[in-house]
Parts: C-alpha cells; sequence; structure tokens
C-alpha cells in the first residue's frame, strides 16, 4: 500500500529570544517578521518595560543584517534612538560561533520541548511559546556557563592576532 503525505505550510514565525542567564530569566516573542524596525521594537521593550532601571544592558547576539545600532535610528527619532544606544553594551558572537550566543542554547531548548511539532497558526504557537517561557522562568532555570577565557584563546585561536 502506497501513502502520500503532503506537506502543508502554514506560514513561517520570527522568534526573538532574550535571557538573562545568571537570574534564569528568559522573554520570547514571537513575531510574523524580522525587518530592522521588529528588531528595534524589541530593544526598546526590553530596555523600557523589562530593564528599566538598568543603566547598561550587555547584549551579546549574532551578526544578523538587522540586529545593529543602525536599526534604532532607522525606527526612531534620533534623540530616541541615542537614548536606546547609551543604555547598551553590545557584544557580537563569531561568525559560526552560535554556540556562545546562550539565547541559541534557550532556542534549544524551546525547539526541543514546546516547538517539536508543526504548529496550525500564530496565536496558538506564542500562547504555546508564552506558557513554555512561563514555566521555565518559574523553575528559575540558569545557564551555568562554563566557556573562559583561556578556553576562548585555544578554542578560537585564529581569531586572534599573531604576536
Amino acid at each position: 500500500m502506497r501513502i502520500d503525505d503532503e506537506y502543508v505550510r502554514n506560514g513561517v514565525a520570527e522568534i526573538f529570544m532574550e535571557v538573562e542567564p545568571l537570574a534564569g530569566k528568559r522573554h520570547v516573542e514571537i513575531t510574523e517578521r524580522r525587518t530592522r524596525r521588529d528588531w528595534a521594537l524589541q530593544i526598546k521593550q526590553m530596555l523600557d518595560a523589562r530593564y528599566p532601571q538598568a543603566i547598561k544592558v550587555r547584549l551579546v547576539m549574532d551578526n544578523l543584517n538587522t540586529h545593529n545600532i543602525a536599526s534604532l535610528y532607522q525606527t526612531f527619532e534620533p534623540k530616541e534612538a541615542r537614548r536606546l544606544t547609551e543604555r547598551l553594551e553590545i557584544h557580537y558572537t563569531p561568525k559560526h560561533g552560535s554556540w556562545l550566543n546562550m539565547a541559541e542554547i534557550e532556542l534549544s531548548a524551546l525547539k526541543g520541548q514546546c516547538l517539536d511539532r508543526r504548529i496550525a497558526d500564530m496565536a496558538t504557537m506564542q500562547a504555546e511559546v508564552a506558557a513554555w517561557a512561563t514555566r521555565r522562568n518559574n523553575k528559575t532555570r540558569r545557564i551555568d556557563w562554563q566557556f573562559t577565557t583561556p578556553d576562548a584563546r585555544i578554542k578560537l585561536k585564529r581569531l586572534y592576532p599573531k604576536l
């Protein structure tokens, strides 16, 4: 007997993952797009809603073309963009170093624990991901980062200058 299985694409979704590893907190936002404006709005929300008292927020992230200060200036008035920019300390992970990005570690957990099947619509996906994040935050799941500067000098020696 032959059975034909037809793939039905329900659409795509973008996941913005924000992780505070030592506090065991994460914030996940599901959106329909991944534009410069979407990223800038996520950054503003992070700074103003979740970390309003923080003087500086150290942001470690990948090198995606939308993940930069220019996105803030394209989205907001210059005064507002500068206000946000002054509160950020940005560090980019190496191009092929997603394993250095703790948000990528959390995305892997999200994929295995929540997004391990097809989800029919955006509203359901947003609700299920929000529930996953709440459960994980309530358990205070921390990331115990063991990668040190000496480890980096060995593993990433090709990125360091030859003296």
